[in-house]
């Protein structure tokens, strides 16, 4: 009886080492969601995967259904390997940042949208120039925590939903975004300028401009960015975010 093989469109997350010759993959496929598979003699010399599960590879996965929690992964045949990733210390960091969310909160069922959403943060990081890299980054990072609903709220007050009047106003992260002056009164948000505002509703829009943001601000959006993740998404930690943040701004 012969053993079906399932084709979808998959990103490479991560891979290590496993036993003699095989890895494990973390995989974000196109029609399942996040998985787990083993690819068996990948780490021969002569292995027909080749550079193939280098981090966030794009391809076509051949998986085998499988009762466990790793699907056998027969073969990946790549269609990009955004080895423009490797080419700047910037791009590497915030390309680690992307698949360590992926694999931290995508959960295994599909999600279209989200994987859509990954391929465009992919390819648009791979190409920014140098200058525009920390805020592409930015907004790739913001744009995958929309994706998993967890986007803070800027259009009305966080708390009360009433109406944001112009000029600075708090941003709370317990609260889940921007707060009215009335529900900032007492320390419990932090203080964002009207241009912080505006960049920050830019990064989080699939539609707007870059926001132009000079290095401090780079910096002050950037840990933003890591204390919301850290507090919405299970008060987390995660390695290359931080270490994303470090660098982020610095040229």
């Amino acid at each position: 009886m012969s053993v079906t093989t399932e084709l979808t469109p998959a990103i490479v997350l991560g891979a290590m080492r496993y036993g003699e010759t095989s890895r494990i993959v973390k995989l974000l496929t196109r029609s399942g969601g996040l998985c787990a598979a083993i690819a068996k003699g990948a780490s021969r010399p002569r292995s027909p995967f080749g550079a193939s599960l280098q981090l966030l590879s794009e391809g076509v996965a051949h998986l085998r259904p499988a009762r466990g929690e790793l699907q056998p992964l027969i073969a990946f045949d790549v269609t990009d390997l955004h080895a423009g990733l490797a080419s700047h210390l910037g791009r590497f960091h915030a390309a680690n940042a992307m698949a360590e969310l992926v694999v931290r909160f995508v959960p295994s069922q599909p999600n279209s949208e989200l994987y859509d959403e990954v391929v465009d943060a992919i390819a648009l990081l791979e190409l920014a120039p140098p200058d525009a890299l920390p805020v592409v980054s930015l907004r790739g990072l913001w744009r995958l925590v929309r994706e998993f609903g967890l986007a803070p709220v800027l259009d009305e007050c966080a708390r009360d939903g009433a109406a944001l009047a112009e000029g600075a106003v708090g941003f709370s992260f317990r609260d889940g975004g921007l707060l009215c002056p009335g529900c900032a009164r007492g320390g419990v948000a932090t203080r964002l300028a009207a241009e912080d505002c505006v960049a920050l509703r830019e990064l989080l829009s699939p539609d707007a401009d870059l926001p132009v943001l000079d290095d401090r601000h780079v910096r002050a959006h950037a840990r933003l960015l890591v204390r919301w993740v850290a507090i919405h998404l299970g008060d987390a930690r995660l390695p290359a975010l931080e270490a994303w943040q470090e660098g982020v701004g610095e040229g």
